[in-house]
Protein backbone atom coordinates (compact mmCIF):
# COMPACT_ATOMS: atom_id res chain seq x y z
CA UNK A 1 0.00 0.00 0.00
CA UNK A 2 1.39 3.54 -1.24
CA UNK A 3 1.60 6.09 1.80
CA UNK A 4 -0.16 8.43 -1.09
CA UNK A 5 -2.95 7.95 -2.55
CA UNK A 6 -3.16 7.68 -6.00
CA UNK A 7 -3.00 11.50 -8.06
CA UNK A 8 -6.04 12.02 -9.72
CA UNK A 9 -3.90 12.77 -13.38
CA UNK A 10 -7.24 14.18 -14.61
CA UNK A 11 -7.41 16.95 -12.26
CA UNK A 12 -3.76 18.74 -12.08
CA UNK A 13 -3.01 22.00 -11.36
CA UNK A 14 -1.55 23.91 -14.65
CA UNK A 15 2.41 23.11 -13.71
CA UNK A 16 1.76 19.55 -12.62
CA UNK A 17 -0.31 19.18 -15.89
CA UNK A 18 2.77 20.78 -18.49
CA UNK A 19 4.95 18.18 -16.61
CA UNK A 20 2.35 15.42 -17.02
CA UNK A 21 2.09 15.83 -21.12
CA UNK A 22 6.26 16.03 -20.98
CA UNK A 23 6.48 12.79 -19.79
CA UNK A 24 3.72 11.24 -21.89
CA UNK A 25 4.92 12.49 -24.78
CA UNK A 26 8.67 11.33 -23.99
CA UNK A 27 9.80 8.10 -24.38
CA UNK A 28 8.15 6.93 -21.06
CA UNK A 29 4.53 7.42 -22.57
CA UNK A 30 2.97 7.21 -19.29
CA UNK A 31 3.09 8.55 -15.44
CA UNK A 32 3.63 5.93 -13.21
CA UNK A 33 5.69 5.03 -9.95
CA UNK A 34 8.11 7.94 -9.29
CA UNK A 35 7.30 10.15 -11.66
CA UNK A 36 3.49 10.09 -10.08
CA UNK A 37 5.10 10.51 -6.84
CA UNK A 38 7.20 13.60 -7.96
CA UNK A 39 4.36 15.26 -9.76
CA UNK A 40 3.34 16.37 -6.77
CA UNK A 41 5.90 19.14 -7.10
CA UNK A 42 6.43 19.81 -10.33
CA UNK A 43 9.49 22.13 -9.90
CA UNK A 44 11.63 18.49 -8.79
CA UNK A 45 9.43 16.35 -11.03
CA UNK A 46 9.90 18.35 -14.31
CA UNK A 47 14.22 18.25 -14.12
CA UNK A 48 14.20 14.75 -12.38
CA UNK A 49 11.76 13.43 -15.21
CA UNK A 50 13.78 15.50 -18.25
CA UNK A 51 17.67 13.97 -15.95
CA UNK A 52 16.21 10.60 -15.87
CA UNK A 53 15.03 10.41 -19.79
CA UNK A 54 18.75 11.71 -20.65
CA UNK A 55 20.03 8.91 -18.48
CA UNK A 56 18.07 6.12 -19.58
CA UNK A 57 17.59 6.55 -23.44
CA UNK A 58 20.31 8.90 -24.30
CA UNK A 59 23.83 8.48 -22.16
CA UNK A 60 26.91 7.29 -23.69
CA UNK A 61 26.25 3.88 -22.61
CA UNK A 62 24.33 0.96 -24.14
CA UNK A 63 21.17 -0.12 -23.08
CA UNK A 64 22.49 -3.51 -21.92
CA UNK A 65 24.90 -1.82 -19.70
CA UNK A 66 22.85 1.01 -18.47
CA UNK A 67 20.16 -1.17 -17.79
CA UNK A 68 22.73 -3.34 -15.82
CA UNK A 69 23.54 -0.27 -13.37
CA UNK A 70 20.22 0.19 -13.02
CA UNK A 71 19.29 -2.94 -11.39
CA UNK A 72 22.64 -2.77 -9.87
CA UNK A 73 20.97 0.75 -7.40
CA UNK A 74 17.89 -1.44 -7.93
CA UNK A 75 19.49 -4.54 -5.73
CA UNK A 76 20.97 -2.02 -3.70
CA UNK A 77 18.53 -0.21 -2.49
CA UNK A 78 16.64 -3.40 -1.87
CA UNK A 79 13.64 -2.26 -4.40
CA UNK A 80 11.63 -4.45 -5.90
CA UNK A 81 9.28 -2.07 -7.59
CA UNK A 82 12.71 -0.57 -9.34
CA UNK A 83 14.16 -4.54 -9.95
CA UNK A 84 11.19 -5.77 -11.14
CA UNK A 85 10.86 -2.91 -13.84
CA UNK A 86 14.27 -3.24 -15.17
CA UNK A 87 15.25 -6.79 -14.54
CA UNK A 88 13.15 -7.60 -17.94
CA UNK A 89 14.57 -4.13 -19.96
CA UNK A 90 18.05 -5.62 -19.01
CA UNK A 91 17.52 -9.16 -20.27
CA UNK A 92 15.95 -7.47 -23.39
CA UNK A 93 18.95 -5.41 -24.16
CA UNK A 94 21.25 -8.40 -23.88
CA UNK A 95 22.68 -8.21 -19.97
CA UNK A 96 21.75 -12.26 -20.06
CA UNK A 97 19.13 -13.71 -17.65
CA UNK A 98 21.97 -15.61 -15.81
CA UNK A 99 23.82 -11.98 -15.01
CA UNK A 100 20.45 -10.48 -14.06
CA UNK A 101 19.27 -13.61 -11.71
CA UNK A 102 22.84 -13.24 -10.05
CA UNK A 103 22.66 -10.03 -9.31
CA UNK A 104 19.12 -10.87 -7.82
CA UNK A 105 20.19 -13.60 -5.63
CA UNK A 106 23.75 -11.87 -4.47
CA UNK A 107 26.02 -14.41 -6.06
CA UNK A 108 28.56 -13.30 -8.56
CA UNK A 109 27.39 -12.63 -12.47
CA UNK A 110 29.24 -15.11 -15.07
CA UNK A 111 30.15 -11.72 -16.84
CA UNK A 112 31.67 -12.54 -20.55
CA UNK A 113 31.96 -8.49 -21.14
CA UNK A 114 34.72 -7.27 -19.37
CA UNK A 115 32.81 -3.56 -19.88
CA UNK A 116 29.63 -4.89 -17.95
CA UNK A 117 32.14 -5.80 -15.08
CA UNK A 118 33.95 -2.97 -14.65
CA UNK A 119 30.37 -1.40 -14.08
CA UNK A 120 29.51 -4.18 -11.87
CA UNK A 121 33.10 -3.18 -9.71
CA UNK A 122 32.38 0.56 -9.66
CA UNK A 123 28.86 0.45 -9.16
CA UNK A 124 28.68 -2.23 -5.96
CA UNK A 125 32.12 -0.61 -4.92
CA UNK A 126 30.55 2.60 -4.64
CA UNK A 127 27.45 1.91 -3.25
CA UNK A 128 29.11 -0.44 -0.53
CA UNK A 129 31.51 1.68 0.82
CA UNK A 130 31.07 5.48 -1.11
CA UNK A 131 34.01 5.53 -2.89
CA UNK A 132 36.12 3.87 -5.95
CA UNK A 133 39.17 2.57 -6.25
CA UNK A 134 41.79 3.92 -8.29
CA UNK A 135 42.26 0.10 -10.14
CA UNK A 136 38.27 0.22 -10.40
CA UNK A 137 38.25 3.71 -11.67
CA UNK A 138 40.74 3.59 -13.92
CA UNK A 139 39.59 0.30 -15.42
CA UNK A 140 35.95 1.81 -16.09
CA UNK A 141 37.60 4.70 -18.10
CA UNK A 142 39.57 2.23 -19.99
CA UNK A 143 36.80 0.40 -20.94
CA UNK A 144 33.60 2.98 -20.89
CA UNK A 145 35.95 6.30 -22.08
CA UNK A 146 35.46 9.47 -19.55
CA UNK A 147 32.13 10.33 -21.01
CA UNK A 148 30.90 6.87 -20.39
CA UNK A 149 31.81 6.72 -16.75
CA UNK A 150 30.60 9.94 -16.34
CA UNK A 151 27.16 8.97 -17.71
CA UNK A 152 27.46 5.85 -15.26
CA UNK A 153 27.73 7.95 -11.70
CA UNK A 154 24.72 9.96 -13.76
CA UNK A 155 22.69 7.10 -13.69
CA UNK A 156 23.87 5.82 -10.54
CA UNK A 157 22.85 8.95 -8.69
CA UNK A 158 19.42 9.32 -10.70
CA UNK A 159 18.11 5.67 -9.94
CA UNK A 160 19.49 6.04 -6.25
CA UNK A 161 16.51 8.94 -6.21
CA UNK A 162 13.95 6.89 -7.99
CA UNK A 163 14.83 3.68 -5.83
CA UNK A 164 14.62 6.13 -2.64
CA UNK A 165 11.41 7.66 -3.82
CA UNK A 166 9.71 4.67 -3.86
CA UNK A 167 11.05 2.85 -0.89
CA UNK A 168 9.95 5.81 1.16
CA UNK A 169 6.32 6.22 -0.27
CA UNK A 170 6.16 2.35 -0.59
CA UNK A 171 5.23 2.59 -4.49
CA UNK A 172 3.44 -0.81 -5.04
CA UNK A 173 4.49 -2.30 -7.92
CA UNK A 174 2.20 -2.23 -11.12
CA UNK A 175 -0.43 -4.98 -11.02
CA UNK A 176 0.42 -8.18 -12.15
CA UNK A 177 4.00 -7.68 -11.61
CA UNK A 178 5.52 -10.49 -8.84
CA UNK A 179 8.00 -8.88 -6.65
CA UNK A 180 11.27 -10.27 -6.92
CA UNK A 181 13.06 -11.63 -3.85
CA UNK A 182 15.79 -9.15 -3.28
Amino acid sequence: MSRLPPLDLTRLDPEQQRVADAIRSGPRGAVIGPLEVWLRSPGLADPAQRLGAFCRYHSALPSELSELAIILVGKHWQSAYEFAAHAPLAIAAGAGAAVVEAIRAGTPPPYTDARAAAIHALVTEYLSTHAVADTTYQRAVELLGERGVVDLVGIIGYYCLICVTLNVFEVPLPEGTIAPVL
